[in-house]
């Protein structure tokens, strides 16, 4: 991607705190317009990553940027909007005034009705924040990171606590501000969410960036495929098959996994014209994601051994 359109970057940075190191020169951008989903296990330096860029903390070394300024630079941070884990908002506020006040911080803000909009808590202005349900306030803190028209909008575990309604209009809110030209980072441990909205992620493991690219790129890390279908064929001729991996039949169907699958349902078709309810998958980020950290992992034990 065009080192132009680069809006906040890490840069050969380092971070301990006492003796864990949290961030090992890790290497990070991001770009103009784009979602970048940010994944990696507990620990990884996920957080910490996000830390530096909003000027909570301080690299030990290396480079941290954003908008080409210090993090701490109040001109750069007017241009973010942050919706972090947790947040310790004044409970007896009604929606609408917490609103208020955030939107007090920015030149040009949103309007409260416009933010509410945006978040689907139209319904909840005038309730008391402290009377609101986990899912609620979520989107609530989303509708205050949006108040400051922001150009970078950090989401950090944005619909934990949501039910499968809410979190998918947050989905729908989030696609749009991106169209709109909003650049989005996005950490979450539903990798389902990574894979509906990122345009690009990057994988984290100890404090180092091990995979990035499209979803798509990173799914092709695993070569094996699912098929799911139908047929008379017993599962035991299909296991004999040099180029299946493993069978199993749930519910009626065979579950057939194979790095060679064209092969395998050119054969499946061959034996019984009859097969229906055919599926061929290919692997899911959550699949890919365990790939990936998995070879880091076996990686940096064999650099350890050697």
């Amino acid at each position: 991607m065009n080192q132009d359109t680069c809006i906040a970057r890490l840069e050969g940075v380092h971070k301990r705190y006492g003796a864990v190191t949290a961030l090992d020169g890790i290497d990070l951008t991001i770009h103009r317009g784009e979602l970048l989903a940010l994944l990696g296990p507990n620990g990884a330096g996920k957080t910490t990553s996000i830390s530096l860029l909003l000027g909570l903390h301080r690299a030990d070394s290396g480079t941290v940027s954003l908008f080409g300024r210090d993090p701490q630079d109040i001109d750069a941070r007017r241009r973010i909007g942050v919706m972090l884990q947790s947040a310790n908002l004044p409970p007896t506020l009604k929606v609408k005034e917490l609103l208020r006040l955030t939107a007090s911080y920015y030149p040009q803000p949103r309007s409260v009705a416009e933010c509410a909009g945006l978040a689907g808590i139209t319904d909840l202005l005038d309730r008391r924040y402290v009377a609101l349900s986990g899912g609620q306030q979520r989107r609530v803190q989303f509708a205050m990171a949006l108040a400051g028209h922001p150009e970078l909008l950090f989401l950090d575990e944005p619909t934990v606590g949501m039910d499968i309604t809410s979190r998918q209009a947050l989905w729908a809110s989030i696609r749009q501000l991106v169209a709109s030209g909003a650049s989005v980072v996005l950490t979450t441990h539903y990798l389902e969410e990574a894979e509906a909205l990122a345009d690009r992620v990057c994988v984290i493991a100890k404090g180092r960036v091990v995979s990035e690219g499209t979803v798509d790129a990173l799914r092709a890390h695993v070569a094996v495929r699912r098929i799911r279908c139908i047929t008379a064929t017993p599962a035991d001729t299909v296991a004999a098959w040099p180029e299946v991996d493993t069978v199993s039949l749930q519910q009626g169907r065979l579950n057939i996994a194979t790095t060679q699958a064209e092969a395998v349902v050119r054969r499946l078709l061959a034996v019984d014209a009859d097969l229906s309810e055919l599926e061929v998958q290919r692997a899911g980020l959550a699949e890919a994601f365990t790939e990936i950290t998995r070879d880091s992992e076996a990686a940096d034990a064999a650099q350890e051994a050697a």
